[in-house]
């Protein structure tokens, strides 16, 4: 499941890393100021008004090349180095005289030009981390053997599973983003990271910018019962101090396989993420989540990423493929059910 692109970006940083093994240490960005004053609204709470971007190259999981969550300075600047120059090659223009597809095969995916996953690592409070998990220390989804079950079948049916609409990826029918972009905890993923903040004093919004979903945040409010089950959850959240604390559960069944290119990603309807959002800098707000699932995990895992205050505004955000290559994807798996049915027709007469 994992993209070229990715497979690629990992041989790089792990060449890297054992590279520079024996190099000095340089120094690394700044931690935050703890004194930072954040804008507030008129009631007095941190405004965290503006879009923000959740591109980067570090991803949920750790990767098995790095033991430790801090990563060297030195490490982290050759590695995004050779993210850019991987990006600029990729982005000459193709020769069609060399390498072309021959007629009829494929012609790929997207090209550099169509992504926008980041060229950085992730940088919290001065460091360069290797995964968003910070707990376990692993920075791996502490599956249950029963858990991890649960999510290869889902992921299998999402993926490899033809026989009606209802067996592909909300993501892939343009019901909500890929890969956890907007559902809590929000990951980063290829492209369409953004996210813009509208807060009011008994509702904040986040506008995510795919596939377009708001996801409404009910300030010092109850739970609407399991009935009442919602694309991205239902959110509820209060103030401690400075920090917007956001518990969701109650998510559509539709979403609980959030596979991307790079990751695979599973939740329940009832499982529970508490989100806490702390501007740290003008350009920075602190983002933590716990998930917690006695049923798919061996204990409650947190992670803690930064959102990049990024231009805005967030341009509308079409997909087309629920409307248009959905009826395509299921036509052409009856094709080849048709073709395979009259293949094992014609061996059969032949004995």
């Amino acid at each position: 499941m994992t993209s070229r692109l990715t497979k690629c970006l990992t041989a790089t940083i792990s060449i890297i890393a054992l590279g520079m093994s024996g190099a000095s240490a340089q120094d690394g960005p700044e931690p935050w100021d703890p004194n930072y004053e954040p804008p507030r609204m008129e009631d007095g709470t941190p405004s965290f008004a503006g879009v923000w971007s959740k591109a980067s190259i570090t991803s949920i999981e750790r990767s098995p090349m790095f033991d430790t969550l801090v990563i060297p300075p030195e490490v982290a600047e050759n590695a995004e180095e050779m993210r850019r120059r991987m990006l600029e090659a990729r982005s000459q223009p193709t020769n069609p005289d060399e390498g072309a597809p021959p007629a009829g095969a494929g012609v790929g995916g997207y090209n550099s030009f169509w992504i926008d996953a980041g060229d950085r690592l992730a940088v919290v409070n001065g460091e360069y981390r290797s995964s968003w998990i910070v707990d376990p220390a692993d920075g791996r989804i502490p599956y249950s053997e029963e858990g991890r079950a649960e999510m290869e079948e889902a992921v299998a049916l999402a993926w490899h599973n033809y026989d009606n609409p209802e067996n592909r990826s909300a993501a892939e029918r343009c019901t909500v983003g890929y890969g956890s972009t907007g559902a809590p905890p929000m990951l980063n993923v290829l492209y369409n990271n953004h996210v813009q903040f509208f807060q009011t004093e008994d509702l904040i919004v986040l506008l995510v910018e795919m596939n377009h979903n708001a996801r409404m945040i009910r300030m010092n409010a109850e739970h609407r019962g399991p009935e009442m089950a919602q694309w991205l959850g239902d959110s509820v959240g209060h103030w401690e101090g400075d920090t917007l604390v956001v518990e969701t559960t109650n998510f559509h069944p539709d979403m609980n396989q959030r596979s991307s290119q790079a990751q695979r990603f599973y939740l329940q309807e009832d499982t529970v993420v508490v989100e806490r959002f702390t501007r740290v800098a003008d350009d920075t707000i602190f983002y933590e989540y716990t998930v917690t699932d006695p049923d798919l995990f061996t204990q409650p895992w947190s992670a803690e990423m930064p959102l990049w205050a990024a231009e805005g505004p967030i341009y509308e955000y079409a997909c087309h493929e629920g409307n248009y290559s959905l009826p395509g994807i299921l036509a052409g798996a009856r094709r080849e059910e048709r073709l395979a049915a009259e293949a094992a027709a014609e061996a059969d007469g032949g004995q």
